[in-house]
């Protein structure tokens, strides 16, 4: 398992492709819950909130990430607060989709993260029950084209971000 600055490399170790399936409703990261608090009082976010330098930092270089996030509605207070992020992670240059299982039923996608790097590395994430990463693990290459199948599932299902967030916002 991977995870700290050892799955912090993946992200500058691929060539071209990154896409990642989310699948939680709520993610507990120590880092975001200063930010978080300060999102739910109406604070000011700050320019990174306007244009991820995270993501930045690989679109630049360019190296195309993108992400579906697989959700359902009503939107969670943390599920409020990522998605308002999402406008400066695709100003940065990421692709985001969004499935919400309230508004279509998407059968065959799993229920759990993972990213896709380069259509070559596919690494399954693990959290706690309350959304805390405990790592991600690097599947077999045999398990390739299951996962190549769940994104292009995703990806066909997926409404793009700004439609979605219109119509919740």
């Amino acid at each position: 398992m991977l995870s700290g600055e050892d799955f912090g490399r993946l992200f500058g170790a691929f060539e071209r492709t990154a896409f990642r399936l989310e699948t939680l409703a709520e993610y507990d990261v120590e880092e975001e819950r200063d930010e978080i608090a300060r999102f739910l009082a109406g604070e000011d976010m700050g320019p990174g909130w306007d244009d991820n330098p995270w993501v930045r930092s690989m679109t630049d270089k360019g190296k195309s990430v993108s992400r579906v996030h697989v959700l359902r509605s009503p939107l969670t207070a943390y599920l409020r607060y990522e998605l308002a992020a999402y406008p400066g992670n695709i100003r940065a240059g990421e692709s985001v989709g969004i499935i919400d299982l309230a508004e279509q039923a998407v059968a065959g996608l799993p229920d759990h993260d993972f990213w896709l790097f380069d259509d070559r590395d596919v690494y399954r994430m693990h959290y706690t029950p309350a959304g805390a990463f405990v790592g991600c693990e690097l599947l077999p290459a045999d398990r390739l084209t299951e996962y190549r199948g769940y994104r292009t599932l995703a990806l066909a299902h997926a409404v793009p971000f700004a439609s979605y967030w219109e119509r919740h916002n």
